[in-house]
């Protein structure tokens, strides 16, 4: 009896525990909502939608723009920053962390900003600091119903919670574009050379991924593979260009930290390729180191579980055969190596030893 009532008091409680969990949830969906609509209430302007003609020409401002409503009936709003020039050109687009955890891009987009001279340009450049304003305020990748946004255009204006905050995103903001960068970093447990997705059968496309200082330029149409869903899988990049407007994908890094390299770096190629399309004076200028050409590329997975290490650099060449990864039990027996199956080079690789089968170890550009 004794033992009994002494295992019941410490056994933990599940119905307590739940309640404890809903609690918590409950309370950070209402100080996100809090804090979104708080947002409201400076002297920064909130939109409905992206409108470009109310912008003063010659100048940098700032808006809000309300995407769709939270659970306290209050606004979810997008940053979105305007250089407008004295003179008529193109809308250049410019966004970071569609995932919650990509972070490189907004410094990236406020160093643009705070170099631009609206008064000079011809044309008008869009910066927009973090797309999934819900997201980033959780401090996770994917949105709140676990879905990947970015897997999930052209959504829809009456689906469910992705679906409608992609559609929406996309109507009031990204339409208005006339090119777009879309800036990315590896994800969670992973880091990434700073390369480019671009669709480089298009010549429009490929001088905007020639232009960066990238890496590594890696052949990617962006759009789903044979058999795939289309409308379930299909990435901004690829709406974008379905709708008319040259786009790529630039990866800078690692994930949720600002890597002042990849700041710099991002910000010379954003200010050449606005020099290339015409917005800024002068002519785009060559790389300092010309990028390595891959025509297409593929993560390599375990097939089987254990503590993974990845003895490779990223931008590493790599040989046949080469020693890619080594997998070990939790008393540090070898259970297996892994090769490089054909020639290529790094472009991404694990970084978390914690490795299910199936887990990732590195994605390697084949150069052919």
């Amino acid at each position: 009896m004794f033992k009994t009532l002494i295992f019941t008091k410490l056994r933990p409680d599940r119905s307590q525990n739940n309640q404890l969990a809903m609690r918590r949830i409950f309370w950070c969906v209402l100080l996100l909502s809090v804090s979104l609509g708080l947002r409201a209430q400076t002297d920064i302007p909130i939109l409905s939608q992206l409108e470009l003609e109310r912008a003063p020409a010659g100048q940098v401002s700032k808006y809000w723009v309300n995407l769709l409503s939270g659970s306290q009936s209050l606004p979810i709003l997008v940053p979105v920053l305007v250089a407008k020039g004295v003179e008529d050109g193109p809308v250049v687009g410019l966004t970071a962390a569609i995932h919650g955890n990509e972070l490189n891009g907004i410094p990236i987009i406020q160093e643009v900003f705070r170099q631009i001279d609206p008064a000079s340009l011809k044309g008008t450049v869009v910066g927009v600091p973090g797309l999934n304003a819900v997201s980033l305020q959780l401090d996770v990748r994917r949105f709140i119903d676990e879905e990947d946004l970015n897997r999930n255009f052209p959504g829809k204006a009456n689906g469910n919670n992705s679906q409608q905050y992609v559609y929406w995103a996309f109507d009031k903001i990204v339409r208005h574009f006339d090119y777009l960068v879309d800036l990315h970093t590896a994800s969670f447990g992973r880091i990434n050379s700073l390369y480019v997705r671009a669709d480089l059968t298009d010549s429009t496309i490929a001088r905007m991924a020639y232009w960066q200082d990238a890496d590594i330029i890696l052949q990617d149409r962006g759009m789903p593979s044979a058999g795939q869903v289309v409308a379930a899988s299909r990435t901004m990049r690829a709406e974008a260009v379905l709708h008319g407007i040259p786009a790529i994908t630039i990866e800078y890094g690692d994930p949720q930290v600002y890597q002042s390299d990849m700041t710099g770096r991002g910000v010379w190629g954003i200010r050449n390729l606005l020099a290339g399309l015409g917005l800024t004076a002068g002519s785009p200028q060559a790389p300092p180191q010309p990028a390595i050409v891959c025509q297409r590329s593929y993560w390599i997975y375990t097939d089987a579980g254990g503590l993974l290490e990845v003895p490779v650099e990223l931008r590493q060449r790599l040989q046949a055969g080469e020693l890619i990864g080594l997998l070990r039990n939790p008393f540090g027996e070898l259970i297996t190596e892994y090769r490089a199956p054909e020639a290529g080079i790094v472009i991404g690789k694990s970084t978390n030893p914690n490795n299910m089968q199936g887990g990732r170890i590195i994605h390697l550009g084949i150069l052919r």
